[in-house]
């Protein structure tokens, strides 16, 4: 009987691993799924140029999402990041025009990034407020406060060394892939090696037990916004250097693109759970999915459409996730 008992509660255990496996490890078959399908529809998907510019493409996507990976690891949510970059863009534009010094405007674009992700996770964590409210009106004071400085104009014609940022090379490489890769790899290196990453995912999985360990919580979930901050800087640089322009619209519905990259790769709404390399995961389903659809020439609207579905498919994933990971502590349990 005992040993019946024992051998139905391994195999229980077997199976839920098994599961949580396939589950974790879904959106990189998912990607690979995509890439087969499309590679096989058209003729013109697995070209250098069209993979080159699907790179281009999720490029601010990934870098807002690496951001928003921070913040949702440590348990709280950022609605402001598409502001932030219109804000950071448009300053940083109007220094380059005003004074032709590039290290300036860059300069210039940090320190926006970093005050707004700063005074949002001190209004957050001083008057334990809800990231959701604070950062939903961060995105309308923000855009307000973009639409104020240009008057509702772009700030256009910028010099080439600004468009370096959005248009340059490094060899065949185009400089914001490399910008890309600088970022992410930096921010793994935080998150796996550092007292700031594991404080955040502490933060995130329990925040009453962190904080009785003596974290200062307070602080490292600020720290999250302002990270937050900074890649909105960075994708601000390469959105303008692109476009070469800072638009007052610019950025508008980027939060649910980075949010979305962020929860298709894997990072749990519930905190204490992601990866970087799953953002970019992320990025890159979105962003092959829309490649995909304008190759197949299909209506632009199905693609918001899509992107949807996807989103809700994977807070499905992760809520099946969450669940698997309690029924596993159960039977451990027994």
């Amino acid at each position: 009987m005992f040993a019946t008992s024992g051998n139905e509660l391994r195999k229980s255990r077997g199976n839920l691993r098994v599961k949580s496996i396939l589950v974790r490890t879904g959106v990189f078959w998912s990607l690979a799924a995509l890439i087969i399908i499309l590679a096989i529809v058209s003729e013109q998907f697995l070209t250098v140029g069209n993979l080159l510019n699907v790179a281009r493409q999720v490029v601010i996507m990934s870098v807002l999402g690496i951001g928003v990976t921070f913040v949702i690891i440590g348990g709280g949510i950022d609605l402001s990041v598409g502001s932030i970059v219109a804000l950071a863009s448009a300053f940083s534009a109007g220094a380059m025009t005003a004074t032709g010094s590039l290290p300036l405007a860059i300069l210039v674009a940090v320190i926006t990034g970093l005050g707004c992700g700063l005074l949002q996770g001190f209004l957050i964590t001083k008057f334990s407020l809800a990231p959701f409210a604070v950062t939903l009106g961060g995105m309308s004071i923000f855009r307000g406060m973009t639409l104020l400085y240009t008057d509702g104009i772009p700030i256009s014609n910028l010099p080439a060394d600004f468009r370096w940022f959005g248009a340059g090379t490094f060899g065949q490489f185009p400089v914001p892939v490399v910008i890309l890769i600088i970022v992410a790899v930096v921010a793994y290196l935080v998150l796996s090696k550092t007292k700031l990453g594991r404080y955040v995912y502490a933060i995130g999985s329990n925040e009453n037990t962190t904080r009785l360990t003596g974290i200062n919580v307070n602080f490292y979930r600020t720290m999250t916004y302002v990270i937050a901050g900074l890649c909105c800087a960075i994708a601000g640089l390469v959105l303008t250097g692109r476009i070469n322009s800072a638009h007052p619209y610019a950025g508008q519905g980027y939060e649910l693109n980075a949010i979305a990259a962020v929860v298709i790769g894997g990072t749990s709404l519930a905190g204490g759970e992601g990866t970087i390399y799953g953002t970019i995961i992320g990025a890159l389903v979105i962003g092959i999915i829309e490649n995909g659809l304008n190759l197949l020439q299909i209506n632009a609207f199905w693609q918001e459409v899509a992107v949807g579905a996807v989103i809700i498919v994977a807070v499905i994933i992760d809520r099946i996730r969450i669940n698997m990971a309690e029924s596993m502590a159960q039977v451990s349990a027994e």
